[in-house]
């Protein structure tokens, strides 16, 4: 096999699995108390009383019993923007080839915004994406053609595809960067595991005060590893523990440090939900093992608070 093969060897079809990640959450909503969410229709809205009967779809009523109107490609509801830390951290644990059922973080978090995509693109909303590790990677302000969404699909695979070592994180430098950047109220999604290497707290904090600027709706998706960095399990033979974006390392048996470990871990999840509440900011912690329900969920409840 030459280098060229070997670059090719692996890719990811982003769309396919934001496609399956979709079809199985709206066949989940089914049975849970968001049925009544519009996610299918996203072709036509409820009519309005008074309004002109135009272009009222008849055929929908016949099945359904209830008036809906053809909505409009110019019809946008909603401008969304989806941001995403690129940095080391994200792309812990190290995986070769990325799955619904083989994740690290990076690959949940793209996963994720492209579901997010495709439910934008069906209730015809305008989406935009930010990436950003020690600066600023990609920026992408929101729109709704189809040809937008694929050049955001094509940025969230080449994340997955390109090694990041020791790459920092400049989380609150980046986004001041990016608030300067989104002018029109926006529903910002932000996937980030929260390990900085810049420390520090009042001025990540800052940064995320900024987003809440021109009356935007901040969700973050705090996404961690909840069987290794949450929980802290890992077999007692001795180990060494690497820093991906540093390198720093040290080497200790897991069991020596695994309770103080779980209480500091816990102490700071805390400390991140009640500073995100005093600053207004949704704070919801997503475990990677645990599937993209709670994103979507999520994604639907501040959909229709934001409107």
């Amino acid at each position: 096999m030459n280098i060229q093969e070997a670059k090719s060897s692996y890719s990811i079809n982003l769309e396919l699995l934001a496609n399956q990640v979709v079809e199985g959450f709206i066949t989940g909503m089914h049975k849970s108390p968001f049925h009544g969410f519009s996610v299918e229709f996203a072709e036509h809205r409820l009519y309005n009383k008074g309004e002109s009967t135009k272009h009222i779809d008849w055929k929908l009523y016949a099945k359904t019993d209830k008036l809906f109107v053809k909505r409009y490609e110019e019809e946008t509801n909603l401008r969304c923007h989806l941001i995403l830390d690129n940095s080391g951290s994200m792309h812990y644990p190290l995986q070769k080839n990325i799955s619904i059922k083989k994740l690290n973080k990076i690959g949940f978090s793209a996963i994720a915004s492209a579901a997010l995509l495709e439910i934008l693109r069906r209730q015809r909303d305008a989406y935009g994406l930010s990436i950003y590790a020690e600066e600023s990677e990609f920026y992408a302000p929101a729109k709704g053609s189809e040809r937008h969404r694929r050049i955001l699909l094509n940025n969230l695979e080449q994340i997955l595809q390109k090694k990041t070592p020791n790459t920092k994180t400049k989380t609150y430098t980046a986004l001041h960067e990016i608030a300067e950047k989104i002018h029109r109220r926006s529903l910002i999604f932000l996937f980030t595991d929260m390990l900085q290497t810049e420390t520090n707290q009042e001025k990540l904090f800052e940064a995320l005060r900024h987003l809440k600027y021109n009356k935007h709706e901040v969700v973050l998706f705090h996404t961690f590893d909840g069987i290794h960095e949450l929980n802290f399990d890992f077999d007692n033979a001795p180990k060494r523990f690497v820093d991906i974006e540093t390198g720093e390392y040290i080497n200790l048996y897991a069991d020596s440090i695994k309770e103080n470990y779980k209480v500091a871990i816990e102490n700071y999840f805390n400390t991140l939900k009640m500073k995100c509440m005093q600053y207004k900011i949704d704070y919801v912690p997503v475990d990677i093992n645990k599937g993209f329900e709670s994103v979507l969920t999520t994604y639907l409840i501040s959909r229709k608070r934001f409107l």
